[in-house]
């Protein structure tokens, strides 16, 4: 079988890995990719939103199957282009990308659908919106409707943080269309956990669960990123991880296809264990990124067989099998991010980091000048440790992090510390 991985990062680097060892597989093709994937794919010099070219792609070379990475294709349409073309795509039309495509439009549909999430108002301008946080009280979050990279998510404990965020929405236009509209939500207090189903528009496989860490610094200090590291098993109660089932997820899958818009392919949660119980934060239409770095290590299944029988139809009575260790993933960052970053900056000590037992390591933002590896963007690298408990996963991770340098970098030191 022949197989397609859109996009470039470190989540698209790990299902190239890991689809590269499931059976039957002739060949994997990554698009556009990166010096990463380059050592387990193919790599095919097409952009992931090119939605057009991807399945001409896919067509002219007999594509048995493809997996996208990144949300931006799947809200343009991606699959539904596939679909008119007969070829088999892992995930959701664009109409149910827009539960991610669109914050308003998941807020509005969890509220029909009785799916338990913050309490929120959506505005347009700075009137309504200090309307809507005196309404709510602090602490309060702003989230821009659109597609933000990750980034679009203010949180708001004190009165200047509320000021910061309404010059960002509403003066510096700081989103672009994406910030056009704003939720802005109460911010619920708890323990938050990333919950990640494959689903055939019916059936479900739950994911291993995860927890990722999204603000730049220890002890989530600082800005707000696309994921700073992840740890997988999460310490998630049996009993939690089912109403997360029940009364997320599941009705979630159910309300989409009831409004006649099926959902199909991965489905991310990311939710709040509250004191009244799980809370929907965010839906996201695809692999977390970071998570999967840290979840896809631990699948004993063939990852292909998985995916094609949710695109199939027939993932009814489909469990997936795990190891029993945990993985840890950290994220070496540029100079600058989440903000403007430095690109160019040489990276050395890659082959001895992997050369570490339990190390694994897929690239992001990095690219090959004049044969020398350098960074090419905000988040560089994702260092994975394996080990039979989250503390020697963690170990293992710092390990290979220690080995790898380059000028201005960046990362946490506490990914996976309180659950060790």
């Amino acid at each position: 079988m022949r197989v397609l991985v859109v996009g470039s990062g470190a989540r698209e680097h790990a299902l190239a890995w890991k689809l590269s060892r499931s059976e039957g597989v002739e060949e994997v093709y990554v698009a556009p990719g990166n010096p990463g994937t380059a050592a387990v794919a193919t790599c095919v010099p097409i952009a992931a939103d090119a939605t057009v070219e991807l399945a001409d792609f896919a067509a002219g070379l007999k594509i048995d199957t493809t997996i996208v990475g990144p949300e931006l294709p799947l809200v343009l349409g991606i699959a539904d282009e596939f679909a008119g073309r007969g070829l088999r795509l892992v995930g959701p039309s664009a109409a149910a990308a827009q539960l991610e495509g669109s914050k308003v439009f998941c807020k509005e549909f969890c509220l029909r659908r009785g799916i338990p999430t913050a309490r929120a108002e959506v505005v347009r301008d700075r009137a309504a919106a200090a309307a809507a946080v005196k309404k709510l009280g602090r602490p309060v979050v702003f989230k821009a409707d659109g597609l933000a990279a990750g980034k679009g998510v203010l949180v708001c404990r004190s009165a200047d943080e509320v000021e910061a965020a309404m010059v960002r929405f509403f003066e510096e236009r700081a989103f672009g269309a994406a910030g056009e509209r704003v939720v802005v939500e109460e911010c619920l207090e708890g323990d938050e956990v990333s919950f990640m189903v494959l689903t055939d528009g019916a059936a479900t496989v739950p994911l291993a669960s995860a927890r990722d860490y999204k603000r730049l610094g220890d002890g989530d200090a600082g800005p707000n990123t696309g994921g700073m590291g992840a740890v997988s098993p999460a310490a998630l109660d049996g009993e939690v991880a089912g109403r997360i089932l029940r009364e997320i997820v599941v009705p979630t899958i159910a309300g989409m296809a009831d409004e006649g818009v099926p959902y199909r392919g991965v489905l991310y949660a990311g939710v709040m264990v509250t004191r009244d119980g799980p809370q929907l934060l965010e839906i996201n239409c695809r692999l977390g990124d970071p998570e999967t770095q840290a979840v896809l290590p631990r699948l004993e299944d063939d990852l292909l067989a998985l995916l094609n029988a949710a695109a199939d139809g027939e993932l009814t009575g489909r469990r997936a099998s795990w190891k029993r260790e945990a993985c840890a993933c950290v994220v070496l960052a540029g100079e600058g991010y989440p903000g403007k970053v430095r690109k160019g900056d040489p990276i050395t000590g890659l082959a001895e980091a992997l050369a570490q037992p339990g190390v694994l390591v897929f690239h992001a933002g990095t690219r090959l000048a004049e044969g020398q590896l350098v960074t090419d963007g905000g988040r560089v690298l994702s260092v994975v440790g394996r080990g039979a408990t989250i503390a020697d996963a963690t170990s293992a991770a710092y390990r290979g992090v220690d080995l790898i340098r380059f000028p201005g970098r960046q990362f946490r030191t506490d990914i996976g510390r309180s659950l060790a």
